[in-house]
């Protein structure tokens, strides 16, 4: 039996990126915000493409340094940041960093004045904008993610010493539409350039991921020519867009092999090498994930009917299940699955720890290449 492995097909990655590169005003600026997968090989794929990269965490900062040295974080961000974390992202050279309140502003104030330096601020606010059909709301309401509109603008009229406020930052929702991130995006600069005369606006990222509707994309031609026409309006303004998840997702699969097949009351499982403590993705958004089957042919055993399966994974509980799926066809014991658009929040997010599992490997090429070798070696190598 060999263990789970991730594939990142990079050539793909950069083809992504470089498309929606090309879908943007050039003016418009491309950060990739690395919490959606900070793997080394992406980082490096996407550092000749992107205009640069958003951290939100010191771990983040420690990885993009010792992956792509020499080159600054675009943007440091997150709620909750300690004096060690504002005193890392000074340190690293953060081009902009995202503030959340006005204490710390004035923590940040005090750190930049002590080292002799001035912090290069956005302020995040939390605005009162609609986004009907958004899978995730994190504005427009009480929220501890950025600030009350009135206090961005006290903190933009009068910070504190050892502050330059640059402009402004606002993510308000993620699982945006094309359409309905343009209609934010417009009302965010809208705002930051009356309210505060911004000269820079970063409109944050959640683009929609469609993981019942793989061939369903965002529509990034359709979102550049309507950040084009927001420029027309607005142009003294800097503008920046900070996607993760959207840029990865589809660039990055996870392949295990069926363990056993079994039917219960009724209904046919699949149990798989593995699971939600390697790919936590569809249990962290309760989606079933979507899958292709490679057969291995001659390897006996149990398979399904072809109807309707519950695909789990090894862990002690109900809630390891990585997909259902009444499409799927026969699925035997051998067979290999390849779990696909498992390229954003996968292995970065799941509890890798619980039972402890062998980790999953890792490589990198053509998912369909590589899950087709697989399934083509005998059971048991």
């Amino acid at each position: 039996m060999t263990r789970p492995v991730y594939v990142h097909d990079l050539d793909a990655l950069a083809g992504q990126a470089r498309a929606i590169r090309a879908a943007l005003p050039r003016p418009v600026e491309l950060l990739y915000a690395v919490k959606a997968n900070p793997d080394a090989g992406v980082l490096r794929t996407l550092a000749p493409i992107v205009d640069g990269f958003e951290a939100a965490s010191r771990g983040e900062l420690r990885r993009l340094a010792e992956v792509l040295p020499g080159r600054a974080p675009a943007a440091y961000a997150g709620p909750g940041k300690t004096d060690e974390d504002l005193a890392a992202a000074l340190a690293a050279g953060v081009h902009r960093i995202h503030v959340e309140s006005p204490s710390e502003l004035a923590r940040l104030g005090a750190l930049a004045t002590a080292a002799g330096r001035s912090a290069q601020v956005l302020l995040r606010v939390n605005l009162p904008v609609d986004a009907p059909g958004a899978s995730l709301v994190m504005g427009g309401g009480p929220s501890p993610f950025g600030m009350d509109p009135a206090d961005a603008i006290t903190c933009a009229r009068r910070p504190p010493a050892g502050i330059d406020v640059r402009g402004i930052h606002a993510h308000l929702a993620s699982g945006l539409d094309a359409p309905l991130a343009a209609t934010v995006a417009a009302a965010v600069v809208g705002w930051a350039a009356a309210e505060v005369d911004a000269a820079e606006v970063d409109v944050g990222g959640g683009m929609t991921v469609d993981y019942a509707d793989p061939d369903a994309r965002f529509d990034w031609e359709g979102y550049g020519r309507a950040l084009a026409d927001v420029l027309d309006r607005h142009p003294g303004v800097r503008l920046r867009i900070e996607p993760g998840r959207s840029v990865t997702a589809y660039c990055g699969a996870y392949l295990t092999e069926v363990v056993d097949v079994k039917r219960s009351y009724g209904e046919w499982f699949v149990v798989v090498a593995g699971g939600t403590h390697h790919l936590r993705t569809p249990a962290a958004k309760g989606h079933a994930q979507p899958f292709t089957v490679h057969p291995r042919h001659g390897a006996g055993g149990p398979r399904t009917d072809g109807g309707p399966v519950t695909v789990v994974g090894q862990l002690c509980t109900p809630k390891d299940v990585l997909s259902r799926s009444a499409t799927a066809g026969p699925i035997g014991v051998g067979d290999v699955l390849a779990f696909t658009m498992a390229g954003a929040y996968a292995w970065n997010i799941s509890h890798r720890d619980f039972l402890l599992h062998e980790p999953p490997h890792f490589r990198t090429g053509d998912l369909h290449k590589v899950a087709a070798e697989w399934a083509a070696r005998p059971l048991g190598t």
